[in-house]
């Protein structure tokens, strides 16, 4: 270890030969001109010496533009993870890319029609909002690296440039794999994406287009055969964890999809650069999706029952979607109204299976096929430094989506403050493994697509951010005709272990009401730094149907400091996580989804994180110590009901930007 973080500092302290640390910040400095006298010849200072992060944009599916960010901070330690994102309102299992339990829930719906389902297996899904798009002064490369557990790595690397100030690409793919350490417990999966945006020299017609290919794939063990005589004894014959009996071998799932994505707008009238005069522009917009996918679960080895009684084997069920979105808008934008948009949206569908099935309950289907069509409307307004943004539509025909809106508004409070609200309403049917279903399994077989009902969310939302006193945000939610899986197994089959073999989807007949505090703020001295992250919720409802702890809370303690004559920045520290107990999902491996149940509470453990972080020009190294307390504290740390988080573990890597 000591040979590794001398190499490790040699690798990243020499100076690189073509590679340049950015400033953060310099807002004064005009690439294009520089360029310009480039091209006539002129000498100048070589134009990346000049060149900020500034000039690295990332444009968010929403348009919402931000700068490359090299720096170390709590926050990219939070998100250097599988997902790449704040998994803190998620509790993973024991293996790398396997599925997370929730520990906090919003509500609120981003999609506007239902999906596949296996939502377990869709957390590292890029899905049409995940997409960045890039606007780079020169060619850029990231490359995120992070060690996994028993043979495997991860690996995320993006290349994004430009061919001129107006074309933008770029090109990523993350690769993945991890035995893991219990049997039966592999994992990989591939995400790759191509990104093209550009626009005219004055603007008037712009476009942006992706296409992602992913495939996410695991093995299904079932979890923990006997927890109680082996995880939970404490005997050290079963500390190498692939002696733990697990249910089952030859059993995997996936999903695997392709989506080919379009956006572009011409400007009808309306001079300059989307002037905000009192005249103003008028644009024309279409948007068109394709998207074609598939989940798939296997089964080679069917000698236990535990999820009921088998019609085929060995069981191979396949569930397709295959979906083509249109949408037309217009848009009218100045001074006055502000930004006005209409839209008509043509969304057809094609859920489906490979045949249709007869058992002694009736008939399956093996199809669900249809068009909607949706139209709606969009405000964006400032009234100076107070902005009101609000989006809405109505099913005009179809009966997947009923209604939408989405209103909230911004105000600022001084320099060091803002506060945000706003209201949320969606009406759409569930997810399409909901509505129709096939298996080999008897069990899983139904078709509810006559009668579930459309899910209704209403949600209030407020959002206070302040330098001096943290960011308190706040959300109330009612939700009817909530959807859910559950087991209809009575007592003795419980006994017996067949809880899974009834599991079904039900819609739960009242109202349930969902609140939820999230408190964030960081305290410094000095060096030193608590950075704090505190969920309260609370639900309301008949029964344990919508489960999550009451109180969730991360808290890390750090020290930062340049050292090696400013050479290095680290950042060193603890993390500790803690959750209540609750009535935690179940995992059901054939629907790839969690149920709700009643039976057995987990949770009210510690997962405590040693962590090393630093930075050396655009290369920040990660290197943690994770759930170290394991070794120390009783076995009874559960994801869910007999599947394990993962025991100590030693990890590192980086994340490193080259700019040419």
């Amino acid at each position: 270890m000591r040979l590794l973080s001398v190499l490790l500092f040699v690798m990243f302290a020499l100076p690189v030969r073509g590679q340049r640390e950015l400033p953060q910040a310099k807002k004064d400095i005009d690439t294009t001109k520089l360029k310009e006298r480039l091209a006539r010849g002129t000498k100048v200072k070589d134009p990346t010496d000049t060149l900020t992060v500034e000039d690295y944009k990332i444009i968010s599916f929403a348009r919402d533009t931000t700068y490359l960010d090299t720096s170390l901070t709590i926050q990219k330690d939070y998100k250097y993870n599988y997902l790449r994102r704040d998994d803190f309102e998620l509790m993973p299992f024991s293996n790398i890319g396997q599925p997370y339990n929730r520990l906090g829930v919003n509500l609120n719906k981003v999609k506007w029609y239902p999906q596949l389902g296996a939502r377990a297996r869709h957390f590292n899904y890029y899905e049409t909002e995940d997409i960045s798009y890039y606007n780079v002064a020169t060619p850029m490369t990231e490359l995120f690296f992070k060690t996994t557990l028993e043979r495997g790595q991860l690996l995320d690397a993006l290349l994004t440039f430009n061919t001129s100030r107006r074309l933008n690409i770029s090109i990523a793919y993350k690769g993945f794999r991890s035995d893991g350490k219990y049997r039966e417990d592999a994992m990989n999966s591939g995400n790759f994406r191509t990104t093209v945006s550009y626009q005219t020299d004055n603007e008037r017609y712009r476009m942006r287009a992706h296409y992602t290919s992913q495939d996410i794939e695991g093995q299904e063990n079932g979890g923990l055969l006997d927890k109680e005589g082996q995880f939970e004894s404490g005997d050290s014959d079963f500390s190498n964890r692939s002696s733990v009996d697990v249910r089952f071998r030859d059993v995997t799932n996936r999903v695997n999809g392709k989506r080919y994505f379009l956006d572009h707008q011409l400007r009808l009238l309306g001079g300059g650069k989307d002037s905000l005069s009192r005249r103003g522009s008028l644009r024309l917009g279409h948007q068109f999706e394709y998207e074609s996918k598939y989940y798939q679960y296997r089964q080679a080895d069917n000698t236990n029952a535990y999820f009921g009684d088998l019609i085929f084997q060995p069981v191979d069920d396949q569930a397709f979607l295959k979906t083509y979105s249109n949408e037309i808008h217009l848009g009218l934008k100045n001074k006055v109204l502000g930004d006005l948009r209409a839209q008509v949206s043509l969304y057809n569908y094609s859920y489906y299976f490979t045949s249709i099935l007869q058992t002694p309950g009736g008939v399956i289907p093996n199809r669900l096929t249809g068009e909607e069509v949706v139209a709606g409307a969009a405000w964006d307004k400032d009234f100076g430094a107070f902005s009101i943004q609000g989006e809405g539509g109505i099913g005009v025909s179809g009966d997947l989506t009923g209604s939408y809106l989405d209103a909230s508004v911004y105000v600022p409070l001084g320099e060091k403050h803002d506060f945000s609200a706003g209201i949320h309403h969606s009406a759409r049917k569930p997810d399409f493994n909901f509505l129709l279903y096939q298996s080999d399994y008897l069990n899983y077989n139904w078709d509810n697509s006559a009668v579930f009902e459309n899910e209704q969310v209403q949600s209030l939302f407020a959002r206070f951010n302040s330098k001096t006193w943290g960011v308190l945000e706040g959300q109330l939610s009612s939700v009817d005709n909530y959807s859910y899986f559950r087991s209809t197994a009575d007592n003795e089959a419980i006994e017996e272990g067949e809880e899974r073999s009834f599991i079904r989807p039900f819609q739960e007949g009242a109202r349930i009401n969902h609140l939820r505090i999230k408190y964030e703020k960081e305290f410094r001295w000095r060096k030193w730094a608590l950075n704090n992250t505190l969920l309260y919720q609370q639900v309301d409802q008949p029964g344990n149907i919508l489960n999550v702890p009451t109180l969730t809370t991360r808290n890390s303690l750090y020290f930062s400091s340049h050292v090696f004559k400013k050479a290095m920045f680290i950042q060193t520290g603890i993390t500790f996580k803690y959750f209540t107990a609750y009535y935690m999902d179940g995992y059901n491996p054939i629907l790839a989804e969690f149920y709700s149940q009643d039976r057995e509470e987990l949770g009210n453990f510690p997962l405590l994180d040693f962590f090393i972080n630093a930075k050396v020009r655009q290369a920040r190294i990660y290197f943690k110590l994770e759930h170290f307390n394991s070794s120390f504290s009783n076995n009874n740390f559960y994801a869910a009901p007999d599947y394990p988080y993962r025991d100590f573990v030693i990890r590192f890597g980086l994340v490193w930007n080259f700019f040419s």
